[in-house]
């Protein structure tokens, strides 16, 4: 065991050299040592994304060749520093872990918490859990081919564009992008994705042979799915900055709209050796500050729908 600094507190990290991330050859090894040091190095950049947000915790005891859970409620044997939020769900509550500062990261990353998946609404927004703040498109592809993503990135950035909408590019980590939205918290879910599945609809019928909003794999075939699902209550993404359970330990990582025409660019680009450089270049700055009401956006969309 080990004790690191992490703000005003000091966390001890449990079995530091435990190998997390195996290398084979092709991606690198990783310990908890370097998933602990990963996130408290970009903690000030990915604060912001998770505070006041409910989180779900992918973990790995063993890494990534043991079994994962999900964790959504807060356990009797974390720390009472660490904060809390208790929301509704059918039948109770769940009381979720909050992420306020540099010490919690680094204690979720001592548990082997190696992926945090985030609600879309703040529990400290006008609002409150059942308002969302964010909107997110998720682009997922049938294969690892990235070129089908970087085209659908293109097509719904114009289209949002012409819905005069403010909206980000994210690497998953995974095989495809997020686009996330900003919104100012005054609707509910359920009109939130509503709007989601209407402009995803107007896309995939303006381009039926290469999107489509078929939740069944089975119907997709070859094409891309738009993905709105998570634009509701209870339903999380995974975090900007957050290290994906996969070889190499890649990172869902922010990028710049100008990026996208980077041939270098997929979804795994960044890990946790990299992933802080290109926080440094505030590649969203401050966008997702300006939330927009959807009204003047739906008329709009409307509109465009006939």
């Amino acid at each position: 065991m080990r004790t690191v600094r992490a703000g005003r507190r000091t966390v001890e990290v449990h079995r530091p050299d435990k190998v997390l991330f195996p290398g084979d050859g092709r991606a690198k090894e990783y310990t908890k040592a370097d998933l602990v040091e990963y996130y408290r190095a970009v903690a000030s950049f990915m604060l912001p994304h998770l505070r006041g947000r409910p989180l779900m915790l992918e973990r790995h005891p063993d890494g990534l060749g043991g079994p994962k859970f999900m964790q959504k409620n807060i356990q009797d044997h974390d720390p009472d520093w660490i904060q809390r939020a208790e929301v509704p769900k059918e039948g109770g509550t769940v009381v979720h872990p909050l992420c306020e500062d540099t010490a919690t990261l680094v204690y979720l990353a001592d548990q082997a918490s190696l992926t945090l998946h985030r609600w879309l609404a703040r529990i400290s927004s006008a609002g409150g859990v059942e308002r969302p703040d964010r909107l997110v498109f998720d682009l997922d592809p049938s294969a690892d081919d990235f070129e089908p993503v970087r085209e659908a990135a293109r097509l719904l950035g114009e289209l949002l564009d012409e819905l005069r909408l403010p909206s980000a590019l994210m690497t998953t980590g995974s095989r495809g992008l997020h686009i996330v939205v900003p919104l100012n918290g005054h609707h509910d879910f359920d009109e939130v994705r509503e709007f989601a599945n209407d402009v995803a609809d107007t896309l995939t019928d303006a381009h039926p042979d290469r999107l489509t909003t078929a939740a069944r794999k089975k119907n997709r075939g070859d094409r891309l799915y738009l993905d709105v699902q998570r634009n509701a209550y209870a339903q999380t993404a995974v975090a900007p900055f957050t290290v994906r359970a996969r070889p190499g330990a890649p990172v869902a990582t922010p990028i710049a709209w100008d990026q996208l025409d980077d041939p270098g660019l997929g979804p795994r680009r960044w890990t946790i050796a990299d992933a802080v450089e290109q926080a440094e270049t505030d590649p969203w700055s401050g966008l997702l500050r300006r939330g927009r009401a959807l009204g003047p956006a739906r008329r709009r969309l409307n509109a465009l729908r006939g």
